[in-house]
């Protein structure tokens, strides 16, 4: 069976990033995330793995919280797996 990828963007405020990125994680599927500035340049990516919670996931949290604090609007762009 072959897996595709799924894509999908939410624009969102500085101060709701964290809590979209924990939600988008929570939901399980998600396998890569990038968050832009309002200009579309990339500020960061980070791929997620099946499996990865906790206190590995604590220094990306802190990191998409240091960057949320300094923008003012950006873009969630999201890459889903699907099996």
């Amino acid at each position: 069976m072959k897996k595709t990828k799924k894509e999908e963007s939410f624009h969102v405020n500085g101060e709701n990033v964290l809590k979209k990125v924990k939600e988008l994680i929570a939901e399980g599927n998600v396998r890569k995330i990038t968050i832009k500035d309002k200009n579309g340049k990339e500020l960061v990516v980070f791929p997620l793995t099946i499996g990865v919670v906790g206190a590995v996931l604590a220094p990306v949290l802190a990191g998409i919280g240091a960057i949320a604090a300094l923008i003012g609007e950006c873009t969630i762009a999201v890459e889903r797996g699907e099996g």
